[in-house]
């Protein structure tokens, strides 16, 4: 059991717009299809901060918005969650979007996203905050980056962060590659089979033993490797180890893997091993698939440590 305070987080990336269809039937092409749709904040430092809030962490959400309706939307239900923002507003840009077509056994049929408000963001545009944060919050903060930031953006990070805890998420097989320059700074990578593959520029059915012993030659210190419903692999301290995730009913995977990353680092941020918690981050995860959407709404720190 660990009930340690934790540390403060800042999370810097992705603050989206989500709209997410459960398809009723097999979606086809050149068709409508019957389906439920919602929406909900999304992107992955905003599921980050949102879970972790859940998790007793505070936390502070680090994003660029539009000026449009999205952006006021997002920025009051946000707040309204306890989330602490520190926002650059884009004019001219919409807040980012991302469309996700699920079929009716949850699994992920399509998705489109319009991040151009980030991805077409100026390196410095976070400066400011940073430097301000920097001079407020105490040294052991975990700060998180997602690999939705422009990699001009993620080194200038990367240097204005010097010696602080780095953790980044590799977000998809195209933003991947965008953490090169970091690897060797960051506490931990959160990765799955595919941005393994595009980091470690193997095919991407390599077998996941073999994709880890390649991420372990690339200087990272430390890695979270997920590969489905597969084995979890985890280096730390030089050493590869198995995790096999908890079976569970799946009825949406939207956000099973930002729930894992969540948890894990609530229990890092309480002073756990990377080892002691990844046992968090499964049963997170596991709670997220039993439910619809990127954030289960019985999450807590006292279910995780109860489930």
């Amino acid at each position: 059991m660990t009930t340690s305070p934790a540390c403060p987080v800042v999370a810097v990336g992705a603050i989206h717009h989500d709209t997410i269809a459960h398809a009723r039937e097999p979606i086809r092409p050149e068709t409508s299809t019957p389906a439920r749709l919602s929406a909900r904040p999304g992107g992955v430092a905003t599921n980050l901060a949102r879970a972790l809030v859940r998790l007793g962490v505070p936390t502070r959400l680090v994003g660029a918005l539009g000026d449009d309706g999205a952006a006021q939307a997002l920025t009051g239900q946000l707040e309204g969650e306890g989330i602490r923002l520190a926002v650059r507003t884009r004019p001219g840009f919409v807040t980012g979007q991302y469309l996700a077509l699920h079929g009716p056994s949850g699994a992920l049929t399509a998705a489109c996203v319009d991040d151009r408000v980030l991805a077409e963001a100026p390196p410095d545009l976070f400066d400011g905050i940073i430097d301000e944060l920097l001079g407020t919050l105490p040294k052991e903060t975990i700060w998180f980056v997602d690999a939705n930031l422009p990699e001009a953006m993620l080194v200038r990070l990367g240097a204005r962060l010097g010696s602080h805890r780095l953790i980044a998420n590799a977000v998809s097989d195209a933003k991947a590659p965008r953490l090169k320059p970091l690897l060797g700074d960051l506490e931990c990578l959160m990765l799955n089979r595919g941005e393994a593959a595009a980091l470690t520029a193997l095919d991407r059915e390599t077998a996941p033993e073999a994709l880890a012993s390649a991420l372990a030659q690339t200087g990272l210190r430390r890695f979270v490797l997920t590969s489905g419903a597969a084995d979890i692999l985890v280096l730390d301290d030089g050493t590869i180890s198995r995790f096999t995730p908890q079976v569970t009913r799946i009825v949406d995977v939207t956000g099973a893997g930002d729930a894992l990353m969540a948890a894990t680092i609530a229990a890092l941020a309480r002073g756990t091993t990377l080892g002691d918690a990844v046992p968090y981050g499964l049963a997170a995860a596991a709670l997220t698939l039993a439910s619809t959407g990127a954030l289960a709404e019985d999450l807590s720190w006292d279910a995780l440590q109860s489930f």
